[in-house]
């Protein structure tokens, strides 16, 4: 019995002693922040670094390397970070655009992600990020506990054109499944260069907009098709090949139609995209004006000059205005105002030649970015399927 007493004892012992270290393990002690800095919302949840300050808008970064000789912040450019005399490693940018930001860590040569972030899938590969957070203007992409929500629903479907599987993220609204004899458009909504599927949803928060436009009536309920603008490959197929275009046309689309509660027709079929997405968006819609009534391009869209004029273009799409005019419905063009005016060119060369429906949009003090891209959909969907 002694024996089993001791042996009850020390396991007692040797539990507490876990849930002590586990403890520890969970909740770290860390000193203090600075006033006016907090954790950045794009934090691991345990992390206090980054830290942000929302009235100044700056960013400071803390990396734990005692045994690196340089450190650097790559973040909208190259900043030597300082090492106090505990082998930390700190940097304090000057004040930053609000908005979404991709950044790495250099450790003497290598590229590191900063383990204090959550990884977001950009400039093709796992990057840290840090929000810089807006006031109460950024509501409209924050989550809000006062409405319904609608669901994001992870797929795959088969490809001929690539050759395998392709996932593809899908919002239905919330009412969809309420209604299961009710059918919706369907806007095909397309990432950037060096990103995924996953941008919309994630970095993009496209659910948190569109749950908010529907729930105020400004957007009709609709469907978000969110697919990747890449042709993939695998270890069976070694070699990308295909045209995304094909794909989009003859697979996902049909896939998405038979998988749905979808309207069929163009006049319910809407396909918009971000920088690479954009330019996929005039090409695909452009080249089937049967199947899309309804176009966005943000922070990339067509180009008129030299031999492409807008006559030739898209194989003539714009040379007869009327005619084009009559067939779509909306050709959305937006920018950020530190992106430069090739937008505004392409906007100014389509309204000159009698292109009536097209809309310029841009997002104030914004560059190449998320802040940019979100201000965009919010602006483009309430105009959608009216």
């Amino acid at each position: 019995m002694k024996k089993i007493a001791f042996l009850l004892s020390a396991l007692c012992a040797g539990c507490f002693a876990s849930a002590q270290f586990a403890g520890v393990m969970r909740a770290p002690q860390e000193e203090p922040l600075p006033e006016g800095f907090k954790p950045a919302s794009t934090n691991t949840f345990i992390s206090q670094y980054p830290a942000v300050n929302a009235q100044t808008r700056q960013a400071m970064f803390k990396v734990i390397a005692p045994y690196a000789q340089n450190v650097t912040l790559q973040l909208s450019g190259k900043h030597a970070m300082k090492k106090d005399d505990k082998g930390v490693w700190w940097y304090t940018t000057d004040p930053l655009v609000v908005g979404f930001h991709y950044y790495a860590i250099m450790i003497d040569s290598a590229a590191v992600m900063d383990r204090g972030s959550e990884a977001y899938f950009g400039s093709n590969w796992e990057s840290a990020a840090i929000e810089i957070p807006e006031g109460q203007e950024g509501d409209y992409y924050r989550f809000n506990k006062s409405i319904s929500h609608g669901e994001i629903r992870s797929l795959y479907h088969w490809s001929d054109v690539n050759g395998l599987e392709r996932h593809v993220n899908v919002y239905v609204p919330a009412e969809y499944e309420s209604n299961p004899k009710k059918k919706y458009p369907v806007l095909y909504l397309v990432h950037g260069w060096g990103e995924d599927e996953n941008g919309w949803s994630v970095q993009g928060h496209m659910a948190n907009i569109m749950d908010g436009l529907i729930a105020a009536g400004k957007a009709v309920p609709m469907i978000v098709v969110m697919p990747s603008g890449d042709i993939k490959t695998n270890s069976d197929v070694r070699k990308a090949s295909g045209d995304i275009t094909d794909v989009f046309v003859k697979d996902m689309i049909p896939y998405i139609d038979k998988t749905f509660r979808t309207y069929t027709d163009r006049d319910h079929r809407a396909m918009a995209g971000l920088s690479r997405g954009g330019g996929q968006t005039w090409n695909t819609v452009l080249n089937h004006m049967d199947l899309f009534a309804w176009m966005g391009g943000f922070s990339g869209s067509g180009r008129f000059g030299g031999n492409n004029t807008i006559e030739t273009a898209y194989n003539g799409a714009f040379k007869d205005a009327d005619a084009f005019n009559k067939k779509m419905k909306l050709v959305f063009i937006s920018i950020g105002t530190v992106e430069g005016q090739g937008a505004k060119q392409t906007y100014d060369a389509l309204t000159s030649h009698g292109i009536k429906n097209v809309v310029y949009h841009e997002s104030q003090g914004t560059a190449h970015e998320w802040l940019t891209w979100r201000r965009a959909l919010n602006d483009f969907a309430p105009r959608l399927f009216r």
